[in-house]
């Protein structure tokens, strides 16, 4: 994905107040996924709760928008990373399966995504492993997030989120899990993909300033094994190259003049926040 330059990626406080509402009904669609989800349902029937639940909202698919992509959410199950296609797959007792999902109201955008390890009693280490991968995951997003609350660039969440993946190996006799380099967070807000990327690594450069009006979607997709990747015949599903199971977690995260609002999450992110020492305050 290309980026543009930095110039404009700052919105104004009204601008915020209008990326509130999308936000939310995201997380609604998230939170319809994970209800309905369970071992039969495919990931078709998922797309299609995404779908009502946005709709009876008031907002759109904004991944309904993206040129030759015509599902709501995209579903990667196992060692399919991101952009999963929703289909007659019928999940299985002990799949990772990751929702990402995104919603459009009145021109502005929300995009999240949640990992969901279904329970499978026949299999309770490998069950356990990728729960534990899961939660690295969602882990170094709210690392990556707390960064956020007090960095000066924004490339310093890319550090934090690398620092605690790489003190959280996995159990794979202290192997340390993949964080993808191919694929990174953006920013958001007329259009769901916008300058400046966000990197969920240490990279050289120390990125934007991080001030009022800086609006991105931090969202590190970390898999069991190698960072290499490759996309599957359907030209959209990318899936690591070993194998390993995938995890992928996202926020969309507002600065704004008294701190950072979590846009996606309905309380903000002050629950996920309070142990990392960060209060997240509403926009004003």
């Amino acid at each position: 994905m290309a980026f543009g330059k930095n110039k404009g990626i700052y919105k104004t406080p009204a601008e915020l107040r209008l990326m509130v509402q999308p936000g939310l009904v995201t997380a609604a669609s998230l939170t319809a996924v994970r209800e309905a989800i369970r071992p039969g349902i495919t990931t078709l029937e998922l797309d299609a709760v995404a779908d009502r639940t946005i709709r009876s909202l008031g907002g759109i698919s904004n991944f309904q928008l993206v040129p030759g992509y015509r599902h709501t959410v995209c579903t990667s199950v196992n060692d399919d990373i991101v952009h999963g296609i929703p289909g007659g797959r019928m999940l299985e007792p002990g799949d990772i399966v990751s929702i990402d999902s995104g919603a459009e109201v009145d021109g502005w955008n929300g995009d999240s995504a949640i990992t969901i390890v279904l329970d499978d009693p026949s299999r309770p280490e490998e069950v356990a492993a990728r729960r534990l991968l899961s939660e690295v995951t969602e882990q170094s997003m709210w690392h990556g997030i707390a960064r956020l609350a007090s960095a000066r660039h924004l490339n310093e969440v890319g550090e934090a989120i690398e620092e605690f993946v790489e003190e959280h190996p996995s159990t794979r006799q202290g192997a340390v899990y993949g964080i993808l380099t191919d694929y990174v967070g953006h920013g958001i807000g007329r259009s769901m993909h916008e300058a400046p990327p966000v990197f969920n690594y240490r990279v050289r450069q120390r990125g934007p300033e991080v001030k009022p009006g800086l609006v991105v979607a931090i969202e590190p997709m970390i898999t069991a094994g190698t960072t290499e990747t490759f996309t599957r015949d359907d030209e959209w599903t990318v899936a690591s190259a070993d194998g390993s199971m995938a995890s992928h977690w996202e926020h969309s995260v507002a600065v704004h003049a008294d701190g950072i609002w979590v846009l996606t999450s309905p309380d903000g992110g002050a629950a996920a926040l309070a142990p990392l020492g960060v209060t997240p305050v509403p926009i004003p």
